[in-house]
């Protein structure tokens, strides 16, 4: 018997679960509708653009607009000449990593890896030595 008991409790607290699900997405929507008059907006258009001026005037910023002057997060595209390929080649015969050549060089990782594979100086992946 205590296990239909168990079986009754559980579906009674689901039970009561779900009225509770309803109860708070009645009461949140009903908050939602509100909001507009309780901050003294006449009508939702005008509580929307106020939330959007008072995000901008936070630092967000809209989607598509411009960005803050200064740094844009990415760096700019190295310009690889043939005096980078030559240095590349001399610090790898001096047994540097590539992490060394790329900070030393100012160049990205995949790139000193894209100029020693161009110059031959990689293995191929997976070549054995016999």
């Amino acid at each position: 018997m205590a296990f239909i008991d168990k079986l009754n409790q559980l579906e009674a607290a689901r039970i009561k679960l779900a009225e509770m699900e309803s109860s708070i997405t009645a009461e949140r929507t009903s908050a939602l509708a509100n909001l507009p008059a309780e901050f003294g907006y006449p009508d939702l258009n005008s509580f929307i653009r106020a939330l959007k001026a008072a995000q901008r005037s936070r630092g967000g910023r809209r989607k598509g607009g411009k960005k803050a002057a200064g740094k844009s997060g990415r760096r700019t595209r190295a310009k690889i000449t043939d005096e980078t390929r030559a240095q590349v080649r001399s610090m790898v015969q001096d047994g540097k990593t590539g992490s060394e050549i790329a900070a030393a060089l100012r160049i990205s990782l995949p790139t000193v890896q894209n100029i020693k594979k161009a110059l031959g100086l990689v293995k191929a992946r997976g070549a054995s030595a016999s």
